[in-house]
C-alpha cells in the first residue's frame, strides 16, 4: 500500500516516476490566467493568518462547507478567522475523493512542510504553525509565489482598472513577471441595464470624457485596450455563458446603445445582438495587437437568489450550464477567420458534454501560421480535478495535438493554489507512462520527456511570447 501524498503521489509506474521527477517537476510555472489581486503582490503583504490566505474568497471550500452543514456565518459571515478555520478543519475529513482533499494537503505540504492530515484534532496545531510562518518575511506574498518557481502571472483586470499595482510591480524589477489581462465582461453586460449605465459612468471618469453615443463608447473602450497594451497586457479573457454571434450592424448596435443609455428595455434579440457586436469588436482589437484571447464558456451563475442576496456573486453558487455551444462558436470564429482577423485563441468549456465539441472546433481554425494557434484549454473549474483533467487530456490527444497544448493554469484567487500545476503534471506524466508501459507508445523517454516539458512550460512560453514584455 502506498503512503498518502508521498513523493510519488499519482505516479503509478517507474516510467511515470521518471517522467515526472526527471522532466516535469522542476519546470517553471507560467500561470497565464488567475484571479490573484495585484495590489497584494505590489505591496508584498503578509497575511494575518491561514484563514485569510486560504479561505477568504475560495468558493470551492465554501461549497464543501455548506454541503457539510456549516452555517453561513462561518463561511462568508462575521465569525472569527479562527472559528472559520475550525469549521474548515471539521469539513476536510468529509471531502474524501473530492479534489479539495488533495489540494488541501498538497498546499499544507508544499508551503508549510506540514504532512499531518487536517482534521479537528490537528486544527489548533496547524493553525498556529501556519500563522507563525505567515508572519515571517519568507512567507510574504511574493515569496509564496517564488517558492513555487513561478515565472509569469497574468491577473484578470477590468478595462477601467488603472493598473497602478502592475506598474509598481514592474518598477520594483521583481523577478516574476506579472501582467494584466483585459476582461471586459461588465462592458457588454446588457442583461442589467442599470449596472451597465453605472459602468459607463465609471468609464467616463477614467477616460475623462463624456460618452454621448455608441461611437464614443467604443472609442473609450479602445483607449483602455490601448492603455492595457502599454502596460504589458498581451491577453484578454471573457467569462460568458455561451458564445454570442448574432449578426449586428453598426447602426443596430448604435440604436441599441441609445436605448440602454435612455434606460429603455431592450428585447432579448437586441441583447444578444449587442453582446455579439461587442465580442467581435474586442476580438478585432486583440488580433490587431497580436494578443491571445481566452473564452471561458458555460457557467450558469448565481443560481440561488437567496444566496446571492445573502453573500453576492462568486461565492460558490454557480454550476455547469447546459447551453448549446457549437453553432454560435463556429459562426463567431469563422467570421473572424474569414476576415483574416482571428487571433490566437484559447477555448475553455465547463460542461464536459462539450469536450469533443471544443476539441474538434479548435481544429477547424488551425491555419498553420502558429503551432496550436487555436487551443482547447485545460480542464476548468468543476472539471479541474483528476477525472476531469484525464478526460480532457485524452480527448485532446484523440482529436488534436496534445503535444502543442499550452498546459495548466490555476484560475484561482488564492496564493496557495500553485500546486495545482504539480497536480496536473503528475496526472499528465502518469497518462503518458501508462501508454508506454502498455506498448501503446514507444519507450523513448527522452522524446516523451521533451513533449512533457513542452506541455508544462515551453509551449506556453512560445505561445504567449512574454519575453518581449
Amino acid at each position: 500500500m502506498k503512503t498518502f501524498l508521498d513523493e510519488d503521489f499519482l505516479l503509478q509506474t517507474d516510467t511515470a516516476r521518471r517522467l515526472y521527477h526527471d522532466f516535469a517537476a522542476d519546470m517553471s510555472i507560467i500561470d497565464y490566467h488567475c484571479h490573484l489581486p495585484p495590489n497584494e503582490i505590489a505591496n508584498d503583504i503578509n497575511f494575518d493568518n491561514i484563514t485569510s490566505v486560504w479561505l477568504h474568497g475560495d468558493h470551492y471550500k465554501w461549497r464543501a462547507m455548506r454541503a457539510n452543514g456549516v452555517d453561513e456565518s462561518f463561511i462568508t459571515g462575521g465569525r472569527s478567522d479562527k472559528k472559520k478555520f475550525e469549521q474548515w478543519a471539521a469539513t476536510v475529513p468529509y471531502t474524501l475523493r473530492n479534489p479539495l482533499y488533495h489540494w488541501t494537503h498538497l498546499e499544507l505540504q508544499r508551503y508549510f512542510g506540514i504532512s499531518s492530515r487536517l482534521m479537528p484534532s490537528t486544527a489548533d496545531f496547524i493553525y498556529d504553525d501556519c500563522n507563525a510562518k505567515l508572519q515571517t518575511p519568507e512567507y510574504s506574498v511574493r515569496n509564496l509565489i517564488t517558492k513555487m518557481n513561478v515565472e509569469v502571472i497574468c491577473t484578470t483586470d477590468d478595462p477601467i482598472d488603472n493598473l497602478e499595482h502592475h506598474q509598481k510591480i514592474k518598477a520594483d524589477n521583481w523577478g516574476v513577471k506579472v501582467f494584466p489581462a483585459f476582461r471586459p465582461d461588465k462592458a457588454m453586460n446588457s442583461d442589467n441595464i442599470p449596472a451597465l449605465n453605472a459602468y459607463i459612468g465609471q468609464l467616463e471618469k477614467v477616460v475623462d470624457s463624456d460618452i454621448g453615443d455608441f461611437y464614443g463608447y467604443i472609442s473609450a473602450l479602445k483607449k483602455r485596450h490601448n492603455y492595457f497594451a502599454v502596460n504589458g497586457c498581451t491577453v484578454s479573457d471573457h467569462g460568458i455563458d455561451q458564445m454570442y454571434a448574432e449578426d449586428c450592424t453598426d447602426k443596430e448596435a448604435s440604436d441599441i446603445f441609445a436605448k440602454i443609455r435612455s434606460n429603455q428595455p431592450i428585447s432579448s434579440n437586441e441583447n444578444i445582438k449587442f453582446k455579439s457586436f461587442m465580442l467581435h469588436q474586442f476580438a478585432i482589437w486583440d488580433y490587431e495587437k497580436g494578443w491571445v484571447q481566452q473564452y471561458h464558456i458555460g457557467a450558469l451563475r448565481n443560481n440561488s437568489t437567496r444566496g446571492f442576496i445573502q453573500s453576492g456573486p462568486d461565492t460558490g453558487r454557480d454550476s455547469i450550464g447546459d447551453f448549446h455551444q457549437g453553432k454560435n462558436l463556429s459562426k463567431f470564429l469563422d467570421k473572424l477567420d474569414s476576415e483574416d482577423k482571428l487571433a490566437k485563441t484559447i477555448l475553455y468549456n465547463l460542461n464536459p458534454a462539450d469536450n469533443e465539441l471544443m476539441a474538434t472546433m479548435a481544429g477547424n481554425f488551425q491555419d498553420g501560421s502558429v503551432a496550436g494557434k487555436i487551443q482547447w484549454g485545460s480542464a476548468w473549474w468543476f472539471l479541474d480535478q483528476k477525472d476531469g483533467m484525464t478526460k480532457q487530456l485524452n480527448t485532446l490527444s484523440n482529436m488534436g495535438l496534445i503535444s502543442r497544448m499550452v498546459g495548466m493554469l490555476t484560475d484561482s484567487r488564492s496564493f496557495l493554489s500553485f500546486p495545482r500545476h504539480e497536480y496536473f503534471r503528475r496526472i499528465l506524466c502518469n497518462l503518458f507512462a501508462d501508454d508506454i508501459e502498455n506498448g501503446e507508445l514507444p519507450n523513448d523517454i527522452e522524446w516523451t520527456g521533451k513533449i512533457i516539458q513542452d506541455i508544462c512550460y515551453y509551449n506556453a512560453k512560445n505561445y504567449f511570447d512574454f519575453e518581449k514584455k
